[in-house]
């Protein structure tokens, strides 16, 4: 068997170890954090263990039920019955079923419809995905929705995630995104979604603890400074710890990275590398006395916010307190990436408080910001052509990292499935 190295210790790096110990491999994980989850990692929120970014499972996920079988956790996984709000002309809507529709006001029948129609074959369409490859979502969602329907329903969302890019996103993205949320329901009028009990950290404890019972190694503080090669072929890594040696690499890590991680790469393959672009994420979460409304997710549409929507995540996952997530999406060239975090908190809880003016400061009990430069990557029409194979020239050594969920969107699921693949390829 091989001596196998895992760069990055989120869920991919870890499934993809996991894996590698299953099939008898000898595997060294190195993560530059203190410790594992990537962005699936908690922190304590004043006595609360708490995802730095938020999660939610979907039915669909079936990887991550496979794992948590696998795992001996499948009792851990909680389903529950939300809701979504629509904050629309400074009211807050219901949203996410035909009635909260026809009752929206201000909005057209034909408008209306065009939109349920949109929503209804997007969920029931078995494979929509390689016909939309060189489409963008606003030309797509325009032909179905007109461009009423776009400015209304969706142009807020992509002007406030994707910036100077919001008309050139891939509609095959879109499309897998809208389908695995409008999957996870009990019916036409009730959404449910999942969440691990314990949350994502549940998970995470339970990969590590299987890799090391497997006689893997976990070295946390070891961040990965160089890929090592030889005639073509990988000998192992370099770390401020000192070097490690391989028969596999399996890098797990945003592609921004790669081309310093790895110099022997072919130019070619660098430059692939470096055209391939993201977001980055600054993710506010508040800690509060009173819920700020009854949803786990509001969509915003104004001018005035900065933000495309929150996430209420105690209307998910039961807390004692009021726990609200407000992500700000933007370029690192954005002056928003550069705000203070006391700056992001002013402007988060006026939009929290327009949705509930009730609310006041008293009301906030804690709150942090968690920042991420490689948060979204920019999925463009044609974006499968445009990512290389994950296996690479160099012997030995596979690349991949959010990216290559493509069409899929970012998500546990995905990292399960495509961390275990990597693993099954050595």
């Amino acid at each position: 068997m091989s001596r196998v190295i895992v760069i990055g210790a989120g869920p991919m790096g870890l499934a993809a170890a996991y894996q590698a110990v299953q099939d008898g491999h000898t595997v060294d994980v190195l993560e530059n954090a203190p410790e594992p989850g990537g962005m699936a990692g908690h922190f304590d929120f004043s006595g609360i263990s708490l995802e730095r970014f938020y999660h939610f499972v979907c039915r669909s996920d079936q990887p991550t039920f496979d794992l948590l079988a696998e795992l001996g956790i499948a009792s851990k996984m909680c389903w529950v019955p939300t809701t979504m709000g629509f904050f629309f002309r400074g009211r807050l809507h219901d949203w996410g079923n035909p009635v909260a529709l026809l009752k929206l006001p201000g909005v057209s029948l034909l408008t209306k419809f065009r939109y349920a129609l949109f929503a209804f074959l997007c969920v029931r369409r078995g494979n929509w995905g390689a016909a939309l490859e060189n489409t963008s979502a606003r030309e797509w969602i325009t032909r179905w929705c007109g461009k009423t329907g776009y400015d209304i329903f969706w142009r807020p969302l992509f002007d406030l995630k994707f910036y100077e890019h919001a008309n050139s996103i891939s509609a095959a993205w879109m499309w897998t995104r809208m389908k695995r949320v409008g999957r996870s329901r009990r019916s036409i009028m009730q959404e449910e979604m999942g969440y691990i009990e314990g949350g994502s950290k549940t998970l995470i404890e339970a990969l590590v603890g299987a890799i090391e019972a497997g006689g893997g190694k976990l070295h946390l503080g070891a961040g990965a400074t160089r890929v090592t090669v030889q005639n073509g072929c990988i000998t192992g890594v370099d770390t401020a710890a000192g070097h490690f040696s391989a028969d596999h690499v399996l890098s797990t890590i945003p592609m921004p990275l790669i081309t310093n991680l790895i110099p022997d790469l072919p130019p070619e393959w660098k430059q692939r590398y470096d055209a391939i672009e993201s977001i980055g994420l600054c993710c506010l979460i508040f800690k509060l006395k009173r819920p700020v409304s009854r949803h786990f997710w509001v969509n915003l549409s104004g001018e005035k916010y900065n933000i495309p929507g929150i996430i209420e995540f105690s209307n998910l996952r039961p807390l004692s307190h009021s726990i609200v997530y407000v992500p700000y999406y933007l370029p690192l060239t954005h002056p928003i990436f550069s705000w203070s975090d006391e700056q992001l908190i002013a402007d988060a809880f006026s939009g929290l408080q327009d949705l509930n003016p009730s609310l006041t400061r008293d009301d906030v009990i804690d709150v942090r910001v968690a920042r991420l430069r490689h948060a979204q990557p920019i999925c463009e029409p044609g974006f499968a052509s445009k990512l290389p194979p994950i296996k690479t020239p160099i012997r030995g050594l596979q690349v991949a990292d959010t990216c290559f969920y493509y069409p899929e969107d970012r998500g546990i699921a995905e990292s399960v499935r495509l961390g275990r693949d990597m693993a099954r390829a050595v």
